[in-house]
């Protein structure tokens, strides 16, 4: 398994680019939000790989960070997402606001990609929300406790989305809500008017 390539960038397109590594030279499809951190014909990159092999072709994707990657398996793991999708996806904005998005459950966002309607919209949102933010539940029938009140849970669930601490007492400070689902899309509103 090819995990990671590094070396000089020989080819810089669109939609993937080519990296000489040992002589050899590695053809990633890419997204986006990748493409931005890779430099010029010339210099030097690192990427994390992942090849999907099909029947009639061994196809290799490149992504800026571990994150990335991970959130490009888990959405090829759902039905109707395949890699070119996933892709798209992931080009729409940060792996950190998609996976944000994912536990704000903001169908929203998936729907704006080209190629995926609601029904896959919603299936991305049903099907990877626990993944992505199993710390968001909140045990309704319970008396609140200290930590694991609205506003503890939903601190949880930022440090789960790569906030740091200090990050999520930031966004949460003002806030209100009644439910950890709500801070959440609170502060991810509030942190992208920030951006």
């Amino acid at each position: 398994m090819i995990a990671l390539v590094r070396g000089e960038v020989a080819i810089r397109r669109s939609d993937h680019v080519v990296v000489l590594c040992g002589g050899v030279g590695y053809r990633m499809a890419v997204s986006n939000e990748t493409l931005r951190h890779v430099p010029p014909v010339g210099g030097e990159s690192t990427l994390h790989t992942h090849l999907v092999v099909r029947d009639d072709a061994l196809l290799l994707h490149g992504f800026h960070s571990e994150q990335e990657r991970d959130l490009f398996l888990m959405l090829i793991s759902v039905q109707a997402v395949g890699p070119k999708v996933a892709l798209a996806v992931l080009s729409s904005g940060p792996p950190r606001e998609l996976l944000a998005s994912i536990a704000a459950a903001d169908s929203a966002r998936f729907q704006a990609v080209p190629g995926i309607g609601k029904r896959t919209a919603e299936r991305i949102i049903v099907e990877l929300r626990e993944k992505v933010a199993p710390d968001i539940e909140l045990d309704r029938a319970g008396p609140a406790t200290p930590g694991s009140g609205p506003r503890a849970l939903a601190h949880e669930g930022l440090l789960a989305l790569g906030y740091s601490a200090i990050e999520a007492d930031e966004l949460l400070r003002d806030l209100e809500g009644d439910s950890p689902e709500e801070l959440i899309a609170e502060a991810l509103r509030t942190a992208r008017r920030a951006a």
